[in-house]
């Protein structure tokens, strides 16, 4: 029986909260990243087609009500994860994006920028296909952040002094991103351990560089990185 207060009320809180256990605090915010980490975590093991919301869920240990909440659709899940790949892409090749968003295109150093766009790329190959993949498919390729910066800071350098004339800043764009997001499944294949992939890395971001010196850049307008380049090169047999 309830127990009255004296008062003619009845206290049922005795009735409703058993001893010794406490409700679960509600963390949407913490539940969201969860679920989009399993989901980064599927999307880089099985690709997009083994992405589904009821996986994702049973991964991050939520029930689908609760998934569903967050992300109706696979398609919801995948934009979700690729804007994170493209927001941490970002951060990894240009900074801060508060910080980035004024800096000069004439500050930017083009090894630096095609050294961590390539390292970027051989850290997350899965993860970084999947965003490319995604990208180039993309009817509004311009919502992406990285992408809206990159092919912006291409297409300011293209208009500078520095720049071959007449470059495709499109073109030139896709063919620079899509090698680097695909040089990871051949160094995969051809090398066994870390240090052997991390001089991969390094002989990409090399030789794509020497193109674009002799391709989108004016060599005079960079000697000095012209010479680093050459003395880095290796040369066969020792010639």
């Amino acid at each position: 029986m309830s127990e009255s207060d004296g008062r003619g009320t009845t206290d049922k809180t005795q009735r409703f909260a058993p001893a010794g256990r406490t409700r679960r605090k509600r963390d949407p915010k913490g539940t969201r990243e969860a679920i989009l980490e399993a989901a980064r975590e599927i999307l880089a093991r099985d690709g997009k087609e083994g992405l589904s919301v009821a996986q994702v869920a049973q991964r991050a240990g939520v029930n689908r009500g609760t998934a569903y909440q967050h992300f109706q659709t696979r398609e919801q899940l995948i934009e979700a994860t690729t804007a994170w790949v493209s927001e941490n892409l970002y951060r990894a090749v240009f900074g801060d994006p508060d910080i980035a968003r004024d800096q000069s295109v004439a500050t930017i150093d083009p090894m630096a920028l095609t050294e961590h766009i390539v390292e970027f790329a051989m850290a997350n190959p899965e993860l970084g296909r999947a965003w490319l993949f995604e990208l180039l498919s993309a009817q509004r390729p311009a919502s992406d952040q990285f992408w809206r910066k990159y092919e912006s800071n291409f297409d300011k350098f293209a208009r500078t002094d520095a720049a071959q004339p007449g470059i495709d800043v499109e073109v030139a764009s896709i063919i620079t991103l899509t090698s680097s997001f695909l040089w990871p499944v051949w160094a995969r294949a051809h090398a066994r351990t870390v240090k052997e992939r991390q001089q991969m890395a390094k002989r990409f971001a090399r030789e794509l560089l020497r193109f674009s010196l002799h391709g989108s850049m004016r060599p005079e307008k960079y000697a000095e990185l012209d010479a680093r380049i050459s003395k880095e090169t290796p040369r066969r047999n020792g010639v």
